[in-house]
């Protein structure tokens, strides 16, 4: 971690955020929840929201990917991910579903809002951001997909979504 130039954790939590939150609603594999906590070590996201039946450290199977991001990223519980989001709205985010919808926009043609926080809302593998959710958010993300699969693995999509975002905001 020396020659890499890495911060401790402490220094980490103190340094500035990407003004991001992760909300995982009814994430079912702990490895894309870990993997969601290493995505937001790596890109210093502000924090990770679990709601639902997603899985909360500390736990063996969402360390395997997590590899301490646990420790360093701020994250808390919601058992209903619309209290979350009704949370979130009420801080000041943009909440923003990441689902194949009708009227969605692509990730390429999402426009940021200087100085503004954002929540990107992922959901369960199978059944994607529930219903109810999707009727709370500001907007629907999607990312454009030219193969026969219909959607990308929750822990891919997290990566493609915050950098993208990232990008946007710091560059």
């Amino acid at each position: 971690m020396d020659q890499l130039n890495r911060v401790d954790i402490e220094t980490f939590k103190k340094q500035e955020k990407t003004p991001i939150a992760i909300v995982l609603d009814n994430v079912r594999s702990m490895h894309n929840v870990g993997s969601a906590f290493r995505t937001a070590d790596g890109f210093a996201v502000e924090r990770v929201i679990l709601c639902g039946i997603t899985a909360t450290p500390p736990h063996r199977e969402i360390e395997k990917t997590a590899l301490g991001a646990t420790q360093s990223v701020e994250w808390n519980h919601y058992v209903e991910t619309t209290q979350a989001v009704q949370d979130l709205k009420a801080q000041g985010y943009n909440v923003i579903a990441i689902e194949q919808a009708e009227g969605s926009v692509s990730l390429e043609n999402f426009a940021i809002e200087p100085n503004s926080k954002y929540a990107f809302v992922f959901g369960n593998e199978v059944h994607g951001v529930d219903d109810e959710v999707m009727e709370m958010v500001d907007t629907c993300i999607e990312i454009p997909q030219f193969g026969t699969k219909h959607s990308l693995n929750v822990s891919v999509t997290v990566g493609i979504v915050v950098w993208d975002i990232l990008k946007k905001i710091k560059f």
